[in-house]
Order: C-alpha cells, then structure tokens, then sequence
C-alpha cells in the first residue's frame, strides 16, 4: 500500500477536501484524513456567501450545491427581543453568482470529499492522526483506523493541518486542556421541518450572553443555531425544567426572541440539538513548527458574521497558489522553500481574514451585552442600510481568489499558478 505521497492534507471539512482537490488535480499524489464518518451534521452555520460560488463550481461540485441548496439570500434581519430590522444583502459582482445561499454541511462535507476521492485523492476515512513527527520536507504521520486500532506511518513533504473548530493535531490537545471558564462561548445547533421562516431572508440573532442565527437550506429545512456564554447556559439551565442543554437553549430562544418563537411554533425538530466548544476565536497560524494551515486550524472568526465557510474554501485557495504558483514542484524537498511559502502565504492571509475576525470580534462583543445590543438595534433602525454595509464589511461580496486565478486552475496543466490574485 503507498505510504509515500507529496502533501498530507489532515480533515476533510471544506478546506482540507479544497485544497486535495486543486493539488491532485495539479498532479499531486494526496492522502486526505478524515476522523469521521460521512454524512455527519455539525456544529456549523451554513451559509455560504456569493463569493465562493464561483469557487465551488471551479472545485467540480456546482451541479450537487444547487441541487441542495436553500434559496438566494437576499436579506438580511437583525432581532433582538421584539425588535426587527431588515436590510437587503450586498450582491456580488459576479455576472451568474450575485446571491448566498445555504447547505447542510452533511451534504456539502460529502460532495467534496466524493470529488476529491474521484480526482485521485487517497481517503482515509475514518482515521485519526495520532502523531505527526517531522520539518517541512520530511514529515512522518502516523495514523490509526477508527474502526480497526490498525495503524499506518505515511510520509511526504507537505503537511496541511485543516482540522475543524474542536479538533486539533496530537501535538496541540495539551495546551488546549484547559479550566472551563465562564466566558467560554458554546455552540449549539438544531434542524427544523415545517418552520415559518422567510427563504431568503437570514436573521441574526442578539440575546443577553450569546448570538446566533437562522437560515433556510436545502429542503425547506430551516437551521438554527447560536453561540451561548458558559455562565449564560449555567444560569438558564438552574431556572428550566428541561433536562438537556439543547432543550434549555431551545426554551430560552422561543422566551427571548420572538421572531424564533413565530418561526418554530409549528415546526418539528429534526433529530437533538448538537452541541460543541468552547470557541477558539483568532488567528492560529504558527509558522515555526512548519505546517501549513488552512480553515479554522488557520484562524477563526467570530461566527456572528457568517464567514467561517468563506475563509475555509478561500484559505485553501490561498494556499494551494503559492504552491503550485511557484512552479517548481521538485523544490517541495526544499525546507528553506516551502518556509518562504508559508511566510507568503501567512502575510496574504493576514491582509484578507483579519479584518473580517477583529469586525466579527466587535459585534459579538456588542451584541451579547443586552446595553449595546440595544445600541445596535436603535442605531440600525435609524439606518438599516448599516447591516448592508456591514455585510459587505464583513467579506460577503469580497474573494481572496480572483476570477484569473480560478481560469488558469481550469485551464491548469500541472506546471503551476502564476499569480495570487486580491480580490473579485
């Protein structure tokens, strides 16, 4: 069996399974590992902004996301108690792809873990990554199957960590045990069938101690989900009779906002509540122990603004660029080269995400404090077209990958990527 390849891709979610479709489509040999079984629901919002659409029919999978997907977003609701605005979404410049829209990640996780198996990747799935050893240009990763205890060493030159928001390499699960701290943001999920919500609209939600949000996806299934802080939950879990913390978040939601009450009232709850955490909010690339980092395992942003998926699918974009934008593949045994690829990488990444994590650190600041929550809405009642701009703040109608670069991907004879494009 081969256990030499040129990069280790580690998760599968929508950046890890991005960045093994470009490499190998690049004629990269990849082992792309993934811990769990697909489908699987997560812990995730799942909006998907205009911006990556182009991204995702490059990527091979448009026909699957449209066939799954909600309809067009074209609004945007900020509520709070029985406070409403609404506001239209920014559309973007793109001549075919103007409109966000939403998928389940159990549907969107699979097409591209199935495109990138079908484009010569090699899946490992379900495995875990139970140590990975190594510099740049040698690195040993050894993995154990999930089902069996069986293990296997792979090595190659490249290593890309896209582990999800509360996964982690075996080399940071020390660091992250840690004392459960009040402040800690927990996250919290629900799927609906037969909810009253408006398809094409996507609410934010401001409570006292969290955030969240609504969206219809594909189906007529409408999600729910939020973000909650660790005393918050304590405390209304000590005043409900409800016996899980799903069901206490569920209470809570109807109780404080009434837009989630009117939604829900004639809706079914399609399977429990998921719930993960806490939040690791952020910038969490470290370019001195060598690997390269895309998607959450990169940086988090505050989901309050809807762009995890984004820089995701952009991140990897990013980064498969300048490697095979440098055109010189026999370099990957080069240490002092894939470190200047990461330097590059890191400072693009930099000049693209930041903002849009300090704009998401803000308003989750904001909005979970009742005093400026109130504040948000008094202002944005007076100027609605506010949400509009902030939307387009916060990367909605913005790329990191431009339409020349996803031609010369289309058009790529395995000789590289010339350029790195700034923004659509």
């Amino acid at each position: 069996m081969l256990t030499k390849y040129d990069a280790i891709v580690m998760g599968a979610g929508p950046a890890g399974s991005s960045a093994a479709i470009l490499l190998a489509r690049a004629g990269w040999s990849i082992a792309l590992i993934e811990k769990q079984a697909f489908p699987r629901r997560k812990v995730c919002g799942e909006c998907i902004a205009a911006s990556n659409l182009p991204l995702i029919e490059a990527l091979g999978i448009a026909p699957g996301f449209d066939a799954g997907a909600g309809a067009d977003l074209h609004q945007v609701a900020l509520i709070c108690g029985k406070r409403k605005v609404v506001a239209d979404l920014p559309p973007a410049r793109h001549a075919r792809y103007r409109w966000g829209r939403a998928l389940g990640r159990e549907t969107l996780d699979t097409l591209l873990l199935e495109q990138a198996r079908s484009t010569g990747v090699r899946v490992y799935q379900p495995w875990s990554v139970q140590a990975i050893e190594g510099e740049p240009a040698h690195w040993r990763c050894t993995i154990a199957s999930v089902d069996t205890g069986s293990t296997q060493t792979l090595h190659a030159p490249v290593a890309i960590d896209a582990h999800g928001s509360w996964a982690s390499l075996p080399s940071a699960r020390m660091r992250q045990r840690r004392r459960r701290k009040a402040s800690d943001l927990l996250a919290f999920k629900a799927n609906f069938h037969g909810a009253a919500l408006e398809q094409g609209l996507l609410p934010v939600l401001l409570f006292d101690g969290g955030y969240g949000g609504m969206v219809v996806t594909g189906g007529g299934v409408t999600t729910v989900a939020c973000c909650i802080r660790r005393d918050r939950l304590v405390a209304c879990r000590r005043l409900s009779c409800r016996s899980s913390a799903g069901d206490t978040i569920e209470a809570m939601l109807k109780r404080e906002c009434d837009a989630v009450r009117l939604t829900l009232q004639s809706a079914r709850r399609g399977g429990p509540w998921l719930a993960a955490g806490p939040l690791d909010p952020g910038i969490h690339l470290h370019a001195a122990d060598g690997f390269f980092r895309i998607g959450n395992a990169a940086g988090e942003a505050h989901p309050i603004i809807g762009e995890g998926m984004s820089m995701a699918l952009q991140s990897a974009w990013l980064l498969c660029a300048n490697l095979l934008g440098a055109g010189h593949r026999d370099k990957l045994l080069e240490a002092e080269w894939q470190r200047e690829i990461g330097r590059n990488y890191e400072m693009q990444w930099r000049r693209q995400f930041a903002p849009r994590l300090r704009l998401a650190a803000g308003f989750a600041t904001m909005a979970m404090r009742p005093a400026s929550a109130a504040l948000i809405m008094d202002i944005t009642a007076a100027w609605p077209d506010l949400l509009t701009m902030g939307a387009r703040w916060g990367g909605k109608t913005s790329c990191a990958v431009d339409a020349a670069m996803i031609a010369r991907f289309l058009n790529h004879n395995g000789n590289g990527l010339t350029t790195i494009g700034d923004r659509t």
